[in-house]
């Protein structure tokens, strides 16, 4: 039985290497998103579950997350449905001592780690919406790719208004999945980027595509090749996708240009580094390329 729990707030703990205000930074930074807020340093997330839009409220107080749902009173599952969430969105659930232990013996990652402590990769736990983030920021610049994300948002996701602010939710499978090209051409995506996501969609809802059976996979290789046998996911966006969806922490997207910037910045390089000095310093973070990489993008 699906019950109704009383309470107005939830408390999650965090890990004591856990900084809030250096997730919140990272969040607070495009401010096109238009699929979460931050007010007064609180953030408004809305989800959908069991046919039902929750919208919750994220604070912080020292050691644990709080969570407000100012609308609804949520049922056991969607507490728990939450809670999961949130904890994949701020990868709460990695033991991240190796990583320091590491980074603090790399002379590349040192200072970066010393800066932002606390980080965690914020991710993007709804396995379609990355996978469609990443496809609609190929070859794009980031400003046009958050329009191109809003469009889809406002034409095609539900939302509900609170305090005069209005949440969305990405646009559902069956949305998406019953779309055409020419729909989304519409909103100035390219014929290529409409075909990969629309095809996307209807393969997930098929049961040929998922996040479980993308973790199925035994090897890190195999989860890779898994998501480049899909038409419009090539190596980088597979390893997007493993970074920010499916919590790997070796992935690693070497033909990323903010990954190039970050690095010609820390090296003093008047170049980007050529692919055998990325493959060279990556050998360092074995392991963590993944972080090593977040933390990179943070540099910038």
């Amino acid at each position: 039985m699906n019950e109704k729990v009383q309470l107005s707030q939830l408390s999650i703990p965090t890990p004591q290497d856990f900084s809030f205000a250096e997730c919140l930074k990272h969040l607070m930074k495009p401010e096109q998103e238009w699929l979460y807020r931050v007010i007064d340093n609180s953030i408004y997330k809305l989800l959908k579950m069991d046919d039902e839009l929750i919208l919750f409220i994220i604070e912080w107080q020292p050691g644990n997350i709080i969570v407000k749902f100012p609308l609804t009173q949520p049922s056991t599952i969607q507490v728990k449905k939450v809670t999961t969430f949130i904890s994949e969105w701020f990868d709460l659930e990695k033991d991240l001592r190796d990583f320091y232990e590491l980074a603090n013996n790399d002379p590349v990652l040192r200072p970066i780690v010393q800066s932002y402590y606390g980080l965690r990769i914020v991710g993007i736990p709804h396995f379609f919406e990355a996978i469609s983030w990443a496809i609609i920021g190929q070859q794009i610049n980031l400003t046009f790719a958050y329009t191109l994300k809003k469009r889809l948002v406002e034409k095609y996701g539900e939302s509900l208004e609170y305090e005069g602010n209005k949440y969305y939710v990405f646009p559902s499978l069956e949305i998406v999945a019953s779309l055409t090209v020419e729909d989304l051409k519409l909103l100035q995506f390219s014929a290529r980027k409409a075909e990969y996501i629309i095809g996307i969609a209807q393969l997930i809802l098929q049961g040929k595509l998922s996040k479980d059976l993308v973790l199925k996979q035994k090897t890190f290789e195999q989860k890779h090749l898994f998501l480049t046998s899909i038409r419009g996911i090539g190596p980088w966006t597979a390893d997007y996708v493993l970074m920010k969806s499916l919590q790997e922490p070796t992935a690693f997207p070497i033909s990323d240009v903010g990954l190039h910037n970050a690095l010609k910045k820390q090296l003093n390089l008047d170049r980007k580094p050529t692919m055998a000095e990325l493959k060279e310093l990556a050998m360092n973070w074995e392991g963590w390329q993944a972080y090593a990489t977040f933390y990179l993008w943070r540099s910038l």
